[in-house]
Order: structure tokens, then C-alpha cells, then sequence
């Protein structure tokens, strides 16, 4: 079967797939993609919304011999991927390639954690004993071991990192439910299958072992395809970053406590180590100070917070000492002993690391901290991924490029000689898409801004009758904004936190006179299609925060070599980053809507002109009468 027998106008998709219309962009991608896969080549390609690239990279992977990973950004598009679409593939290709579905550790149920909670039954608080009854009958009843298979217990219970295992924590080969393990058993199925579909945080987890020499959890593939590729630059960081959080060293002490209890009650001495461990932990977190922040970690120290550290290590050390001659009795002594060791000496290497290619800081959260010590270009650990021979790395994405050039994202993944590919979305944006720049705003730093910003969308939001998304760039003004909506307005605010995203978007859709207010986590990945959806307007350019430490170790650097870290660093990611935000507008060819950018700096900046070349060729306007009329003329469409 070719391309052609696929995607021409009397292909197998249409014949297969309701609604289906052959599109040149989706063709063009698929060709690519072959092209590059025939050449064991890399490619990036920009697919414009509506261009259908799911199919455009699925087809010529089904189409091949070659064994393939599917890296996609969420958990949530990952089974998307896994239940909808290759479903939908296998049906038109009448193949029989065998794909698996393989997620994270956390997402499987531990048989060796859940043993030792029901034996330590007594340490689990009040709120997480009533489930213990239902996961016990759930490890009986389930073939995957996959949580999410669940429902009776919150996503967000805090049971379940009591349930499931780490990398730290997990026995491996020792572990006595080794036959039963569900992870081993979704490895196994991944090692036999011919595609595998993953996520990006799995995948680079993978990969950043792999550089330790300890990576088995994804096949050896031919061909990657990471769709939602524009992901890829911060989460790379992430992973190839040295890590410890507060969580680790109470997670320690409590599996401490389990395996103490069960191993060894008859030494009192143990549990009275692992909770001063616990309190010491506590002290550092405190020692970081009051508020919740990023920053760049101290250099000197003051005092307070390097005796924490010092404290902290000695414990960890002295603790670890203590263990070792009890390890033999259990293999959760072991692991915990072995854990100890680890922690120290993460602990130290990041507070003691100084060199000009990383960058050591801290974040605090309530009565949390994680200390980071993260490199500042990713090219170089990912270049070995990209250099392996005969193979075939594919990034695709709405949103790769900046004014139609990809050399931010070049630059950031070391991808010198992909070969690039941008695709224009299919949809008619002139006629469909209305791009509104309100007159008068103030600077956005201006206290009164987010509050003038809302007196501008008033009439917009009553012309709309709701159906809007309001994405902000901060928690603070999208709280404000929701107590001003809530006083002066009677529309149904659906505000992000306070239900699951997807209960949120669910009840966006069937409700009246709804208006939506989130931050991050609905810029991208969200799919309102239809009425529902009339207006999505964003408070502010979307610059990274200049007070975020990574962020000012990266622009220190590129000033030192002689580069401008505006234009390098932080107008590209920004351009990104509203791309996303305004790809919630239009998702169909019948969707119709406004665009409503607030930030006066859009116009009345230089730099603006690089956000408005980046954005869809919709049109554009000041004047609200425009939108008035943009808007009535969609009504009387719709008859």
C-alpha cells in the first residue's frame, strides 16, 4: 500500500474515516516523514493547526517495517493516541503490527509497596485507610496495574506514591512480587511490540539513564516520533538536571519506618533516626525562607542555610551507616540503605558544584523545596540520541518556529541537520479568525492593568454571550480578574484548581454564558471545537519571568558570548508560547471566533512584529465596532 492508496481523494482514510477530506498539507507531512524514514534522516516539521498530523505521521510508520516509538506531551494524548487514532489505522491498513502502550512508573499499582502498607497497616493516616480495602481488591482484578484504571480514589489521593514506586525505591530483580510486577510486564509487552506509544517525561527519563548505562525501559527503536515536539527544549532540561526534593528524603524515612517495622521492631533506635531525619529535613525547608520562590542558590551561603545542609548530610550519612548492617535482613532494608547513600551525596555534590555550564538553584512550595543543579544547553547530552546511525528522529509540532524560522528550536536540541519543514494550517484564518488589540490598556506592569483589561472585554464577553477562555500569564491576575467577574458579572466562572481540567472543559462546553480563566496548563493541549467556543482572550505577552534562575544563567552566558539574550532567549520562547495560547481558537474548518491579545506592547513595541508574523494570518483590528460586526455576521451564518 503507498501514500497515494491512503490519502488520495478515494483512499482508504476516506473510505474508513467519517469526515475525512484529503488535504495537500497532510500529504505533504506524511511524504516527508517517509522520505526521511527511507533515509534514516532527522526532520522537523511546523504542521499548522488543522493540517492533521497525527495521521500524516502514524500512516508511514504503519507503512514501514522499522520498529518506532511515539512520544507524545501528555498521559492524556498518549492514550488519545493509543485508543482513538492507531485504532483508526489499523483499521484502514487492515495491519497487524503490535503496538503497546507504556507509561511512567507511577502510573502502575506496586505489589511489593502495597504489601508492605497492608503489613504496616497502622502508619497510613486517616484519610488514605479507606483505600487501602480498594486497592487490594484492585491488584486482583486489573491486567494492566494501571491506575488510572481506578476511579474511586482522587487522582491527586496521597496514597498513591505510597502505592507506586520510583526509581529510588523500586527492587528491581530483587523484589519478591518480581513475577506479578505489572512495569516488567508493560516492558515486556513494549520490548515485543512494533511501535510503542510513550510520553516525552518517560521517554527522557529513559534517555537520561541511558547516559548512566542503566536504560532498558524503551526498545532500542528505529524511528522516534515526538509529536508535540515544542515541549522538548524545557523538559530536556528537566531531565538532564541533578535533582532532590524534600519528597525524596520524606519518602526515605517513611519506607524507612514500613520496613523497620517489619523487619526489625525490636531496635526502638531506628525509628527515633529516620524521624530526626525527618525533622532535619524540615529545618532546610525552613532555612530556605518563608516564601515560595525560584532562585539562584547562594553563593556564600548564609549561615543558617548551611548548617541545615551540613546537618541534613551528616544525618543522611549517619543514617545510612546504621542501615547498612541491617540491610541482609529484607531487600527493602537495602534499597533504603543503598537510598540514603545516594541522597547524601546528591545532597552534597549540589551544594558544593560550581562550574560555568550549570547552574545550581532552588524552588520552595508550602512546607516542600527542591534543590536543582541544571545544565544550561541541552544540545550537548542529547547530541548521542541524535547521532545514533540508521535511525530516524522525527519533531513535529504547531508551533516550532519564530517569523517562519526554526533556529530557536534548532539551537536549543543541537538538530543542525534535520531537514525543516513548515506547513501552513489548512483552515481560512482571514475569514474565520479576528485578531483584537484593545486601544488604552496600560503597561502591563501597571497595578490597574488586569482590572482595565476586564472593563475592555465587558462588551465582548455580553456579544459572546460567554463561550470565552480567559488565559493569563500568573495565578495572581487570573484570581483578581475571577473576583472582578464574579462581582460585576452573572456569567458561570469555571476557574482552573477548582476542578480536574477535564470536568472543567466538560462543563465549559455544556453550559450557558461560560466563561473559562486558566493559566499554563491551558495555553495548549485543549480542543474546544464548535459554538462553544467564541473568544479566547490573553492578558499579557508571554515572557518567561526574568527572575527565574535558569533563565538568568542561560542570558549571563549567552552576554558572555557575545549574543543578546532578548532576542535569543526570551522574545523566541514568548512567540512560542502565545502561538500555543491562540491555537485554542480555531480548531475546525467551521469554527469561527476573537482573538484578543490585551498587552499594548504587541503594537506599540518593536519586538510586537515578531508575535504578529508568528501568529496565523488572521484579521486584525482596534476597533471594537469591527468585532461587533465581525461577530454578528458569524451569528447570521449560523442562521
Amino acid at each position: 500500500m503507498t501514500l497515494d492508496d491512503v490519502f488520495g481523494p478515494d483512499g482508504s482514510l476516506s473510505q474508513t474515516l467519517k469526515g475525512f477530506a484529503a488535504r495537500d498539507s497532510q500529504r505533504r507531512m506524511a511524504e516527508a516523514i517517509q522520505a526521511a524514514i527511507t533515509a534514516e534522516t532527522h526532520l522537523i516539521v511546523e504542521a499548522g493547526t488543522g493540517t492533521g498530523k497525527t495521521l500524516a505521521y502514524l500512516i508511514p510508520v504503519f507503512l514501514n517495517e522499522k520498529k518506532a516509538v511515539l512520544s507524545t506531551g501528555t498521559r492524556n494524548l498518549q492514550d488519545q493516541l493509543y485508543f482513538r487514532d492507531i485504532p483508526q489505522v489499523r483499521q484502514t491498513l487492515a495491519s497487524s503490527k503490535r503496538v503497546a502502550l507504556l507509561k511512567g512508573r507511577s502510573n502502575y499499582l506496586c505489589h511489593y509497596r502495597l504489601h508492605q502498607l497492608e503489613q504496616g497497616e497502622r502508619l497510613l493516616s486517616r484519610e488514605d485507610l479507606p483505600a487501602l480495602p480498594l486497592l487490594s481488591a484492585f491488584k486482583n482484578e486489573t491486567r494492566t496495574g494501571d491506575i488510572s484504571e481506578l476511579s474511586n480514589i482522587a487522582e491527586d489521593a496521597s496514597i498513591w506514591p505510597q502505592v507506586t514506586s520510583t526509581l529510588d525505591n523500586c527492587l528491581g530483580s530483587e523484589c519478591p512480587f518480581i513475577k506479578e510486577c505489572f512495569i516488567l510486564k508493560a516492558r515486556r509487552a513494549a520490548l515485543a511490540a512494533d511501535i510503542v506509544v510513550v510520553n516525552h517525561h518517560l521517554f527522557l527519563s529513559d534517555l537520561a539513564l541511558q547516559e548512566d548505562g542503566f536504560g532498558e525501559l524503551l526498545p532500542n527503536a528505529d524511528i522516534v516520533v515526538f509529536d508535540e515536539a515544542h515541549e522538548l527544549p524545557g523538559l530536556l532540561s528537566q531531565f538532564f538536571s541533578t535533582r532532590l526534593s524534600g519528597r525524596q528524603l520524606l519518602d526515605l524515612t517513611r519506607d524507612s519506618l514500613v520496613e523497620i517495622m517489619n523487619a526489625c521492631p525490636e531496635l526502638p533506635e531506628l525509628p527515633d533516626k529516620a524521624r530526626e531525619l525527618q525533622t532535619l529535613t524540615r529545618e532546610l525547608r525552613l532555612a530556605l525562607g518563608a516564601d515560595n520562590q525560584r532562585a539562584v542558590w547562594p553563593d556564600p551561603e548564609p549561615q543558617a542555610l548551611a548548617k541545615a545542609t551540613e546537618d541534613l548530610e551528616a544525618q543522611l550519612i549517619a543514617f545510612a551507616e546504621m542501615l547498612e548492617p541491617l540491610a541482609p535482613r529484607s531487600k527493602g532494608l537495602e534499597n533504603t540503605w543503598q537510598r540514603a547513600k545516594t541522597l547524601a551525596g546528591r545532597l552534597n555534590l549540589l551544594t558544593t558544584q560550581r562550574d560555568d555550564h550549570s547552574v545550581r538553584w532552588f524552588e520552595t512550595h508550602l512546607q516542600g523545596f527542591t534543590l536543582q543543579l541544571t545544565p544550561l544547553t541541552v544540545a550537548d547530552p542529547f547530541r548521542p540520541f541524535l547521532e545514533a546511525p540508521q535511525k530516524t528522529r522525527i519533531f513535529t509540532s504547531a508551533t516550532l518556529t519564530v517569523a517562519s524560522r526554526f533556529q530557536s528550536f534548532v539551537d536549543h536540541l543541537g538538530l543542525t541537520n534535520a531537514e525543516q519543514l513548515q506547513l501552513e494550517s489548512p483552515f481560512n484564518y482571514p475569514e474565520q479568525a479576528l485578531l483584537y488589540a484593545p486601544r488604552g490598556l496600560p503597561d502591563p506592569r501597571d497595578p490597574v492593568y488586569t482590572d482595565t483589561l476586564i472593563d475592555a472585554i465587558l462588551p465582548l464577553l455580553e456579544l459572546t454571550q460567554g463561550r470565552t477562555f480567559l488565559l493569563f500569564t500568573s495565578y495572581r491576575a487570573m484570581n483578581q480578574a475571577a473576583d472582578r467577574l464574579t462581582k460585576d458579572t452573572d456569567f458561570t466562572l469555571l476557574i482552573q484548581g477548582t476542578l480536574p481540567k477535564k470536568i472543567l472543559l466538560d462543563q465549559f462546553i455544556s453550559l450557558p454564558r461560560t466563561v473559562l480563566l486558566g493559566t499554563a496548563s491551558f495555553w495548549q493541549g485543549v480542543d474546544v471545537r464548535g459554538d462553544a467556543l467564541g473568544c479566547v482572550v490573553i492578558d499579557r505577552l508571554p515572557f518567561a519571568s526574568p527572575d527565574d534562575p535558569v533563565l538568568q544563567a542561560r542570558m549571563q552566558k549567552m552576554r558572555a558570548e557575545g549574543l543578546n539574550p532578548f532576542q535569543t532567549c526570551q522574545l523566541a520562547e514568548a512567540v512560542l508560547a502565545l502561538k500555543q495560547g491562540a491555537g485554542r481558537l480555531i480548531r475546525d474548518t467551521q469554527d469561527r471566533g476573537v482573538l484578543v491579545i490585551g498587552d499594548p506592547r504587541l503594537v506599540g513595541a518593536r519586538y510586537g512584529q515578531s508575535f504578529l508574523q508568528s501568529l496565523p494570518p488572521m484579521s486584525r483590528t482596534r476597533d471594537f465596532e469591527k468585532v461587533k460586526e465581525f461577530m454578528l455576521q458569524g451569528e447570521g451564518e449560523r442562521g
